[in-house]
């Protein structure tokens, strides 16, 4: 298993003078500890909008910084909005080819539907979000690898053009589509690209089954969207690691568990955005072939009764103010978080690394987390990393 770093520029109130600029300084002063330490990629995600939760907005300038400031580290971008509004697929095509010559060929790419807020904010449909994504993953590979690329669809008219650059890694980076659900997940496997979840909200037993599904669709796939297969699994957590467990939690990490748990379900829109993923799972338990892989994976789940991380996401939705203790004790039980010392959070990766994740992306700076216990976390993490990456 990889070890990762995931990172949302997160900025957390209250803002002293010149919290942004900091922000910004401190991301590239991690991505270059990391480096030295040999986590396998920096991943960087892209939000709009989004306040405290994420200054990551223009996610392509940080990683072309980044990459000048490191040397043996991948460049993730995970992952790029691809409705057209958000970044037209030429675009895309462009900036990710152009950052892998200015990284030696370090570059991941990830695409990526993007949620109702940030829909609403471009202008974009859910039935285009979903369309032009599909259409993204067709024609990006293609861009990087013929000498001329045309296109013609109801999202996009493209006469025969040459595009440049092409990327320096051939036949091209790998490609990667972050995922939230069953369905999403499938969805990558028969596209023949990575995928990309988190277990914030996840036991390890349902991610574990996540993966199932995962590896079936890929392992079918025989017309993948690019050159190749990138069978490969990534999750991202929160991870703080500090000298004792006690440490940890006078770091603030129960806080930080909560803050992050409050503030993304809320920026994400959660509650409407269930309800949409309720209906589309229920249309595919109804479809006369049964719903495929995913359909099979959701019958799994009928009877089971809520977990105690579902019922305490359903009382953030309806507005509930829950200790920041009992999100972190409802989070740490079902070991969706990597919290404590390195003795603990070594028994914590190995949990995740034994259910077959490749790419364990790790979100050390969140919340109010200090500047200085996540630079700790790095480090202490860092040393652990020989003992997966074999």
């Amino acid at each position: 298993m990889k070890i990762d770093l995931f990172n949302e520029i997160q900025n957390p109130r209250p803002w002293p003078a010149g919290h942004e600029q900091q922000r910004f300084r401190r991301a590239i002063e991690q991505a270059k500890l990391a480096d030295e330490l040999g986590y396998g990629c920096w991943w960087q995600v892209e939000h709009h909008g989004a306040g405290e939760f994420s200054l990551s907005s223009a996610p392509e300038l940080m990683l072309a910084a980044i990459a000048q400031h490191t040397e043996r580290i991948r460049i993730g971008h995970s992952a790029v909005l691809a409705p057209g509004r958000f970044n037209h697929p030429i675009r895309v095509a462009e900036r990710a080819a152009t950052l892998d010559h200015l990284s030696g060929g370090r570059v991941e790419l990830g695409l990526t539907r993007s949620t109702i807020p940030e829909w609403r904010l471009f202008d974009i449909s859910p039935e285009q979000a979903r369309a032009q994504t599909q259409e993204a993953f067709d024609m990006i590979p293609r861009m990087w690898t013929t000498d001329e690329f045309s296109h013609d669809s109801e999202n996009y008219q493209i006469p025969t053009i040459s595009i440049g650059p092409k990327p320096l890694q051939q036949p091209h980076p790998p490609l990667w589509q972050a995922a939230a659900s069953p369905t999403s997940f499938e969805d990558a496997g028969r596209r023949g690209v990575g995928v990309l979840g988190t277990t914030m909200w996840e036991s390890l037993e349902r991610v574990g089954r996540m993966i199932k599904l995962y590896r079936a669709a890929a392992e079918s796939c025989t017309d993948p969207v690019g050159s190749f297969v990138n069978n490969q699994v990534g999750y991202f957590t929160f991870v703080h690691c500090a000298e004792t467990d006690e440490q940890a939690m006078r770091n603030g990490a129960a806080a930080a568990a909560a803050w992050y748990t409050v503030t993304a379900l809320r920026f994400f829109e959660a509650a409407t955005e269930f309800a949409a993923t309720m209906q589309r799972h229920q249309d595919l338990l109804d479809a006369p072939d049964g719903g495929g892989l995913t359909g099979e994976f959701l019958r799994g789940e009928i009877d089971n009764a809520p977990t105690d991380a579902q019922l305490l996401i359903g009382r953030v939705l309806q507005g509930e103010d829950i200790p920041e203790e009992e999100v972190f004790t409802v989070l740490s039980a079902q070991q969706s978080l990597i919290v404590g010392s390195p003795e603990t959070c070594r028994e914590k990766l190995r949990a995740y690394a034994d259910l077959g994740i490749d790419r364990l992306m790790c979100l050390h700076q969140i919340g109010s987390i200090p500047d200085e216990a996540v630079t700790t976390s790095i480090r202490l993490i860092g040393e652990l990393i020989p003992e997966f990456d074999r």
